[in-house]
């Protein structure tokens, strides 16, 4: 028994120390090394202080920005610590009251916009922090972010258009932009907005 006891306590100390030191280390050495960026949390700074991550979607309520999917992370959206989805299914009273007021909210603040809401506009994504837009739902804003801007059209659709990133490898995923980027791309164009948000 004694024996037994030894080996199995060997055993224990051996693979904590491989699974929880050394190939921890291991792997944050060689991500340090190979793509440091992306392992530090893809940090966009601005003006010399953080702003945000890439990777992590953040609400814009000002006109005069791009706005996000909806968030269902955290009580207030868009809260990291808290990244999860609504859960509320399509039989959901609540998931279409919901909807229902984003639709009508997003026409009224897009008047210009003729299409219809495009409908990742009044979803939320499985995590709750999508930091991407479709370029299609990206356009459908051009018109209200010009006019808060008080530039034209066509120098918001140009910024889009060179934010918006293709499929990658040319064949995973769908093209799209990314709302924190494109939003920074607006303030180094036309400048910070007042009342900035």
């Amino acid at each position: 028994m004694k024996k037994e006891l030894v080996v199995a306590l060997r055993m224990t100390v051996v693979t904590l120390v491989l699974t929880g030191l050394a190939y921890p280390l291991i792997v944050t050495g060689v991500a340090q090394v190979v793509f440091p960026w992306r392992a530090n949390g893809s940090v966009v700074s601005a003006d010399g202080r953080v702003v945000g991550s890439e990777l992590i979607g953040q609400g814009f309520k000002s006109p005069a920005y791009f706005q996000p999917r909806p968030s269902a992370a955290g009580a207030d959206g868009y809260d990291a610590a808290a990244s999860s989805g609504s859960n509320l299914g399509p039989t959901s009273q609540k998931l279409r009251d919901r909807v229902a007021a984003d639709v009508a909210r997003l026409r009224a603040e897009n008047p210009q916009a003729s299409a219809e809401v495009p409908v990742e506009l009044v979803t939320t994504s499985a995590s709750g922090l999508d930091p991407h837009l479709s370029p299609v739902s990206a356009q459908w804003q051009v018109a209200r972010v010009a006019a808060a801007r008080g530039v034209t059209v066509g120098d918001v659709q140009a910024l889009v258009d060179a934010r918006t990133e293709p499929r990658t490898f040319g064949l995973l995923g769908e093209p799209r932009v990314n709302v924190l980027l494109l939003n920074l791309d607006l303030d180094r164009r036309f400048g910070r907005p007042t009342g900035r948000s």
